[in-house]
Parts: C-alpha cells; structure tokens; sequence
C-alpha cells in the first residue's frame, strides 16, 4: 500500500531545501558594475514597500514568501528594516511546517546592512541567530541566541547580508556599464560564513507576469548538476526594468519539473510598475 503521507513530506522537505535556495537567490545581488553616481538620486524603494509571492511546483502552491520595508532606528540612527518571511501553506503546511523569519536593518544611503536576524522553523529544525556588521572594521558579531553562544568573524569589504543584497542591486546596478553575459560574484555572509556567489548578467526579456507583459533585467547564478539541479542555466531571476527593479520572478529548472516563485501582490512602490501589456 502506498503511504501518501511519507511521499508528501519527503517531497515537500527537499522542496524547502530548494526553496531555501531559491529564496536565497531571490534575495541576492551581485557587486558588480555599480554606479555610485546614481546612489544619492536613484531611489527604488521606499519604506513602506510590501512583496508578497507565491512559491509553486508545477501546478502546485505549497509556500509564500513576503518582503516588507519600514523605517526603524538603531543606536540613534534612523535605518531601513526590511522583514522578510516564508511559510509553507495548503496541504504542504499540514505535513511540513515552515515558519522562516529574516530581518536586515540597513543604512539607505549605502545600503549597508547593520544587524541581520534570522528565525526559522522547518519541520523541527531550528535556528536563531542575531548579526551585528562592524563595517568599518569589517567583522561581523555573531550572537547564536539558540546556542547562547557569540562568535567575531572577518568580513571582506561592502559585505552584505542575505536580505540587504538584493537592495544594494535595486538601488545600484548600472546596465549601461554591464556587458551581456558577463559573470560576477558578490560578497555576502550568511550562517556565520563569508560566501561568494557567481552571477551573470543576461540582458532584458519580456516576461508575462498576474500583472501583464512586463520588462526585466535577466539575471542568471552559475550552478553546477547536482542531484537537484540540471546545471548551468538552472536558476533565473527577473527584475523589472524601470525605477523600481522589483524582483519579479524566480526559477528554478530541476532533474524533474520547475519551482517558481512569482510576485503576486505588491503596494507601497516608489515609482508606478511599468507594464507593457495590462492583463
């Protein structure tokens, strides 16, 4: 007799391990071809600003995910927190719950994180962890609040964390100094780790999203074949092409079938979505 149960949560735990993944590279950028002439001027957000996107297998919904921003304060200055936050949902939550909380608290002018937090529970698992960017000394304070233990690490220059990457990019990215197809890497540190990630700029492409035909700039992380992933080319991400670069799209081609996490709602933009086509 077939055990469905047993099937579903063993489909759905390696699902959130790829989603894990995937939401990781939703939420990175890359350091490359940045024009700091635009930083003072260019503003792609706003506090206030709220993503909310569904994660899907196939046919399936089984996760959201959602990034909201909002102006907060630390040691007396004023910074932006940009909450991030996963759950699986449906039939998925019944047999492998998932409740993932991310916070980044970052300078806007810079984007400069200052105190990263990170909470989940995945099925059991758990972790907790506080943090805090020295940036110009370059270390960051790892406060383990699970293990109640606090570990120093060294940090390369302009690091970011997993969060305030993906702002750095919207806020920074120059396409008039990017070649197509060149790769990249980006300094970040998450786990208690310094991590570099190869990223290549693809070009634009029209996509059609909930929203209509909309115009994006095409970004492509180098993998290798795994036992997931087909290889170079499995991972997509789309941002749209206008004063916002909001993360519209991401995919995932795996050895069998796709994940896809596409917006679904969005409010408190800085600047009116361009679209192309209106569905």
């Amino acid at each position: 007799m077939i055990n469905y149960k047993i099937i579903l949560t063993n489909f759905v735990a390696l699902k959130m391990k790829i989603i894990n993944l995937y939401l990781q590279v939703l939420l990175i950028s890359t350091n490359f071809a940045f024009s700091q002439l635009q930083t003072d001027n260019f503003k792609p957000f706003k506090a206030g600003e709220s993503l909310e996107y569904i994660v899907n297998y196939g046919i399936f919904n089984a996760s959201y995910a959602s990034l909201k921003l909002s102006e907060e304060t630390i040691n007396n200055s004023n910074v932006i927190l940009a909450s991030g936050y996963g759950k699986t949902i449906g039939l998925a939550r019944l047999f492998f719950k998932v409740e993932d909380y991310y916070s980044s608290y970052f300078k806007e002018d810079k984007v400069q994180p200052v105190l990263f937090k990170r909470n989940i529970y995945e099925g059991g698992y758990t972790k907790n962890l506080e943090v805090e960017f020295d940036q110009n000394n370059n270390k960051a304070i790892v406060n383990n609040i699970k293990k109640q233990t606090t570990e120093v690490f060294e940090t390369k220059n302009n690091v970011q964390d997993l969060i305030s990457a993906l702002y750095y990019l919207r806020k920074n990215f120059s396409e008039e100094e990017t070649q197509i197809g060149e790769e990249f890497k980006i300094n970040m540190f998450y786990d208690s780790k310094n991590r570099e990630l190869p990223l290549k700029y693809q070009g634009r492409e029209v996509i059609k999203s909930k929203f209509g035909k909309i115009e994006c700039l095409k970004f492509m992380p180098t993998t290798n074949r795994s036992r997931i992933f087909k290889g170079e080319g499995s991972i997509t991400i789309w941002l749209t092409n206008d004063k916002n670069r909001i993360p519209i799209r991401v995919q995932a081609d795996l050895l069998v079938g796709s994940i896809k996490a596409d917006l679904e709602k969005f409010s408190g933009v800085a600047n009116p979505l361009q679209i192309i086509v209106e569905n």
